[in-house]
């Protein structure tokens, strides 16, 4: 028995039960013989018998114990494929290596990912593969990749050109030359087959190769695709004429006068070069998006480095660098402002036109423009970290992986090929058998006819093309769609659970009401709270100081400030006795707040934190204080609904002011009080009801339940936590791309059901026309 020894690199591990626990999973695994698991240096040994198990069985055993396994992703670009077919054989071909995890091959994108152990397998023998499988891998990473994957598509475009051309030219003079009662005064030299042979020869078989190398290639894998079917077909149609031409007895000893289809062989090759020229060309057009991503890009940054202000490439921005941009000039690198004021326009990345103020301690992004004045910022993430980068990242691995329903097409292209050649054999022998005379060669022309109709690259290409707009389109709307399985969900959704705070609120407290007694005006009652609570750290005092700031109060510094725990401020503000706080501070220094008391129960009611402000051991006033909600917030749900899709609100706010807030915004079922880890319970209780889930939730406190749900959608505005967090993520701050993402999906997923009619219709209608269906009644050959 031959047997195979892999060492398998695991993370997670914490203690030496960890690896025991590892250790027995992996021996009850069928086809292992023998696992010890080293907890110092964090490996599997593992013994197995290579017929029996396989590494994906022993990683999954890892796996199943609550350890992960140390692995590598890489994207390959691939040159050569033409159908979805294409796709399973070298699937095929990366699933056989031992060490490859899983292989993911995207038609539309031209690009395999594959998950793969190191230490077992390396990148050079996964390329090794695909090259063995009949296909072209590119060997280049970052900005070279894409100057390499942009000549390698342009070689191949101008190959093809080349080839349609020659192909078109001599298959045009082919087809005269073979009609003679249509072209009568073509040269008596190209009527004959023997000029014809030597015309088509090179249109076979240099024109044609890449469909011999296909089949071959597929061939190997014990697979059959669209090469196999056209290399079948034209190599039937060009030996048929070969022999007619050189050995015409073979036919007229049966009887048969013989003819040649050189020119039904030539036009074929030339007509599917023609396809594949024009898929090719508009293949370079789909990661138009990405492109024009990259290239908003910033090409030099002005930095200050020993002291001196110096321009340096993009690429050489380090964290920490302190970078200088002026008006007008592009953000190189995410950072967060030092010094200086301005307005910024981030269109780019949250989709809205109004610039956006940066002042010191603000965060700016990277290949954003500033608009108005100058402003110092330091760089906290460059190159891959910056948000750009990572949202190109996204777009990318969205447009590269498979939705279920594009997994559904991929089987069924790989049953489509071997179908149709038992149909064209069947043709075959009922032609022969029932046909007229000359019974073979009506046999052999619809044989030849079923093999060619039969075209499955319309069936490849309808869902990775239909993926990609979608993704695409997301992205220019500020909504990145992070793998096609998340575009395909977002359509069933039937119920979104919204976080309150953070994400259909603004996260923020702000002034909404100011109550007076009448001793004094709104101005300076607000003036004298602010003065007193503006050296207190809670984020109602907050609130207020900024209600007064933005109305231009000159706040002063408060005298023998001193706070008091769970009620609230007591402080000295311009020789007046100030305090700010709850009834509870109120009532134990003997302020009278009856005037008052009415209307602090119906702010608190209204979902508001009302405080009451006494001034010289009276009571003053009332300022109360919200989360305000965000724009669009009331017709973000309103439109949801519309949708015939439930809207639920969760929080861990109390019920009164979750309830005031969800009358607003019309939203009836609330979870209040919820603690963060408790919302992805209330997550699965949904889901055990046998709901689909959407949660949308700002991505941090939130990311238990948007693991949770069945879609996670993240409010980030572009932060990395966030758009880790999420399945789709919302760069800007806009609830509007949560009815982007649904719309999109439902609007994805019906063009890709149609892209599936029609694909299925053309054939259904055709091979039965091509294998000459019509002919006992009309007397019609296709």
């Amino acid at each position: 028995m031959k047997t195979e020894k892999i060492d398998i690199p695991i993370s997670g591990m914490s203690c030496a039960s960890c690896a025991a626990a590892i250790e027995s999973e992996l021996k009850k695994t069928v086809g292992v013989l023998d696992a010890s698991v080293n907890f110092g240096v964090e490996k599997a040994s593992v013994t197995f018998d290579p017929k029996i198990a396989k590494t994906e069985n022993l990683i999954k055993a890892i796996r199943d114990t609550g350890y992960d396994v140390v692995t590598q992703k890489a994207t390959i670009p691939i040159r050569g494929m033409h159908c979805a077919s294409c796709v399973e054989t070298i699937e095929t071909a990366l699933q056989e290596m031992e060490g490859v995890v899983s292989a993911n091959v995207n038609f539309g994108t031209e690009k395999a990912t594959v998950e793969f152990i190191p230490l077992r397998v390396s990148l050079s023998d996964i390329r090794r593969a695909i090259r063995e499988s009949g296909y072209e891998p590119l060997d280049a990473e970052g900005e070279n990749l894409a100057d390499e994957e942009k000549k390698a598509h342009e070689r191949e475009k101008r190959t093809l050109r080349d080839k349609l051309v020659f192909s078109a030219a001599v298959s045009l003079i082919v087809f005269m030359g073979s009609m003679n009662d249509w072209f009568p005064w073509m040269p008596n030299i190209l009527k004959n087959w023997i000029a014809l042979f030597i015309l088509t020869t090179p249109v076979q078989f240099w024109a044609g190769w890449q469909f011999y190398k296909g089949a071959l290639a597929a061939l190997k894998y014990k697979r059959t695709d669209m090469n196999t079917l056209i290399a079948l077909g034209t190599s039937a149609a060009y030996l048929y004429s070969v022999i007619a031409t050189f050995f015409p007895n073979v036919f007229l000893r049966g009887g048969i006068e013989p003819a040649t289809y050189y020119d039904t062989s030539a036009i074929i090759i030339s007509l599917i070069l023609l396809g594949r020229f024009l898929e090719s060309k508009a293949r370079g057009k789909t990661n138009e998006a990405i492109k024009k991503l990259i290239g908003l890009r910033a090409k030099t940054a002005s930095v200050i480095r020993n002291g001196e202000e110096i321009d340096i490439p993009m690429e050489e921005v380090q964290v920490g660098d302190i970078v200088v941009v002026r008006p007008g000039g592009k953000i190189p690198v995410d950072g967060i402002v030092q010094e200086g004021y301005s307005t910024v326009d981030e269109s780019m990345i949250t989709g809205e036109p109004t610039p956006s103020e940066k002042k010191a301690g603000d965060k700016v992004i990277g290949a954003t423009i500033n608009r108005t004045g100058s402003f110092k910022f330091r760089a906290t993430s460059v190159g891959k970290d910056t948000v750009l980068s990572q949202i190109i990242k996204l777009i990318e691995e969205a447009q590269a992986s498979k939705a279920p329903i594009q997994r559904l097409a991929d089987l069924i292209a790989s049953y489509f090929v071997p179908i149709v050649i038992g149909i064209a054999a069947l043709t075959f022998i009922v032609w022969y058998i029932f046909g007229p005379s000359p019974a073979f060669t009506h046999a052999f022309l619809n044989f030849v006819a079923v093999l060619i109709i039969a075209c499955p690259c319309a069936l490849g290409l309808a869902t990775p093309t239909a993926i990609m707009v979608g993704t695409g389109k997301g992205a220019e709307n500020g909504v990145l769609i992070k793998s096609a399985e998340a575009l395909e969900m977002a359509r069933r959704v039937n119920v979104i659970v919204f976080d309150k705070t953070g994400t259909l609120t603004k996260g923020k407290p702000e002034v909404t009401d100011i109550l007076i007694s009448g001793r004094f005006p709104k101005e300076e009652i607000l003036w004298i709270a602010a003065s007193a609570e503006s050296v207190s750290e809670h984020p109602l005092s907050e609130a207020i100081v900024q209600q007064a700031k933005r109305m231009g109060l000159d706040i002063r510094d408060p005298q023998n400030f001193s706070g008091i725990a769970g009620e609230g401020i007591e402080s000295t503000v311009d020789g007046h006795n100030v305090l700010v706080g709850n009834i509870k501070l109120m009532n134990s220094r003997g302020i009278d707040v009856t005037p008052l008391q009415i209307r602090f129960e119906e702010l608190a009611d209204e979902g508001k934190t009302p405080v009451f402000v006494s001034i010289d051991n009276k009571a003053a006033g009332i300022i109360a204080v919200a989360d305000t909600l965000k724009p669009y917030s009331s017709e973000v749900v309103q439109a949801i609904k519309n949708l015939g899709i439930e809207v639920i609100m969760i929080t861990g706010d109390n019920r009164r002011a979750a309830e005031a807030i969800g009358k607003k915004l019309g939203i009836d079922r609330i979870f209040a009080e919820v603690a963060p880890h408790d919302k992805a319970n209330e997550i699965k209780k949904l889901r055990e009801e046998g709901k689909t889930v959407a949660m949308v939730g700002d991505g941090i406190n939130d990311a238990p339940a948007l693991a949770q749900a069945d879609l996670g959608i993240a409010i980030g505005a572009g932060t990395d936590i966030a758009i880790e967090s999420g399945d789709i993520v919302l760069i800007g701050d806009d609830l509007r791309g949560v009815i982007t993402a649904i719309e999109l999906s439902r609007k994805t997923i019906s063009t890709i059901k149609q892209n599936f009619f029609w694909a299925f219709f053309y054939n259904a209608l055709l091979i039965p026309l091509a294998a000459g269906v019509l002919y006992p009644f009309f007397g019609i050959l296709s």
